[in-house]
């Protein structure tokens, strides 16, 4: 498959804030990265609280667990301030969030569509995860049904921080 995109990792992207500025995954370097597409009107809205749950567990050690709110399967609210809201009521949501992001087709943010270029990865659906290692490489992909603080997710995520020790 021919690459072509100039960027060479994962670490060469930015993405919106939902809370306004830019998210650079250049400053979580060195750092595992799990980049998740959300909704907050699908049948696998309740990740929510395990995506947070990993967050609070493993932040101190490093992880970033990067929410991607999307709307490409048409569960989404209509606003960020409305998926904001959602997400801080109902989940107590502390970890970065993107604004409302395209993730697949022609308009899908250059990130997803240089993972598609890289291992051929498309989200199928809404919750689908991404594991990045701290040097911006791609060494998982996880689809709905995996829960985030599910073994298959937690131990991959466990490797990669002893790789930091």
């Amino acid at each position: 498959m021919m690459i072509t995109t100039t960027m060479a990792n994962a670490l060469d992207f930015t993405f919106d804030s939902i809370d306004g500025g830019t998210l650079s995954l250049k400053d979580f370097k060195g750092s595992p990265i799990l980049v998740v597409n959300t909704a907050s009107r699908c049948g696998f809205t309740s990740q929510l609280r395990g995506m947070q749950k990993l967050h609070e567990t493993y932040q101190d050690q490093g992880l970033v667990v990067l929410a991607v709110p999307s709307n490409d399967f048409n569960q989404e609210l209509s606003s960020e301030l409305e998926v904001k809201e959602f997400c801080d009521l109902n989940y107590s949501t502390t970890m970065p969030m993107t604004s409302i992001t395209r993730i697949k087709g022609a308009q899908a943010h250059p990130f997803f569509k240089w993972a598609r270029e890289k291992t051929g990865y498309v989200p199928r659906w809404n919750f689908n995860k991404i594991l990045i290692n701290g040097n911006g490489d791609i060494v998982a992909s996880f689809g709905s049904s995996a829960r985030p603080s599910g073994r298959k997710i937690t131990s991959a995520i466990e490797a990669l921080l002893n790789e930091k020790l």
